[in-house]
Parts: C-alpha cells; sequence; structure tokens
C-alpha cells in the first residue's frame, strides 16, 4: 500500500513533518510519495492535480494531508478510492474555497491543535461530527512541530489499523 503526501499553502512536499511521517510510513512497510503542489496557489487546482495522479494509481492508497493540504486530500478522497484519509490541522469550512460540505467518513482521522489560531479546532470539530470520523485534539498550534511524537504516534496506529483493514478485505472478499 502507499501513502500519498499532500503538504499545506506554505510548505513544500517534503517538509520536516512530511519527512518524519513519510519516514514512519516506510518504517510500517509502506512506500511513500509527496506531491508538488508549490506551484499552485488554489487548492481547488491542486485537488485536479491530486486526482489526476491517482487515476492511475493500480495498487491501493492511503492520503494524508496537512493545512490546506488537509483539504485537498479530503475533497479527491470523495472522486478516487482511498482507503484512508488522516489530515492534520485541515484547512476546512474556509471562505474562498470551493467545496464547504464535506461526505467522506470512510476511515477518515483527524488531528488538531488546540492552540491552532490559523484553523480553529472548532472545524475540525464541526467535520467530524458531520462525518462521524476519529478526531484527536491534542496540544499544540497549527504546524503541530512541539507535538510531533504524538503525531507520529497516531499516524503510526492509523496505519496499522489501515493495513489490518486491507488484509481483512482481501481475505473476506
Amino acid at each position: 500500500m502507499k501513502v500519498y503526501f499532500s503538504h499545506g499553502k506554505e510548505s513544500g512536499p517534503w517538509g520536516s513533518k512530511i519527512k518524519r511521517l513519510a519516514n514512519v510510513a516506510k518504517e510500517q512497510g509502506f512506500s511513500v510519495d509527496s506531491i508538488d503542489y508549490s506551484d499552485i496557489a488554489d487548492p481547488d487546482l491542486r485537488v485536479e492535480r491530486l486526482i489526476n495522479v491517482l487515476e492511475k494509481v493500480e495498487e491501493d492508497f492511503l492520503l494524508v494531508g496537512s493545512s490546506m493540504g488537509g483539504y485537498v486530500s479530503l475533497v479527491a478522497s470523495e472522486k478516487v478510492n482511498a482507503k484512508g484519509v488522516f489530515l492534520l490541522a485541515p484547512a476546512l469550512f474556509m471562505q474562498g474555497y470551493k467545496k464547504q460540505t464535506y461526505s467522506n467518513g470512510n476511515n477518515v482521522e483527524i488531528v488538531h491543535g488546540w492552540s491552532d489560531d490559523i484553523i480553529p479546532p472548532e472545524n475540525s470539530i464541526k467535520l467530524a461530527k458531520n462525518i462521524d470520523c476519529s478526531l484527536h485534539l491534542i496540544s499544540g498550534d497549527h504546524r503541530l512541530n512541539s507535538s510531533i511524537e504524538v503525531v507520529e504516534k497516531l499516524f503510526v496506529q492509523f496505519l496499522i489499523s489501515q493495513a489490518y483493514n486491507a488484509v481483512l478485505q482481501r481475505t473476506s472478499g
């Protein structure tokens, strides 16, 4: 299974958080890729880029998105067959973003910092309530750097559960 990372508005495809989480995924036996959106400011054009990449993928995959990349991953997941979506302080319900309602609650997990002054934690609470998904509100700001060890542990749990679900689907189907 492969993990596709989508970075935020101000960062790049291999920023420190994505590098750390990519290493975690590799340690768990996943292959990884991080899409470069640094040439695109519009979040909905970023969604199109991700969908175009994923339409060519034949193996099972997971999506991981941070901030604007969280929006990109969640919106794309409604159009592709992602096995799971892991969102870090996702930029949801934001003014100027085309999509304001989200329907994919299938294996979505959210991590958001209580002290986020960029994206209010209430936005993730609203999404979790609307789509009935897992939400982890942890100590930290928008970047979650001060709590990266907690994020890594939550990510490992997510990866293990997704790998287990994939095995179950293969053996029962």
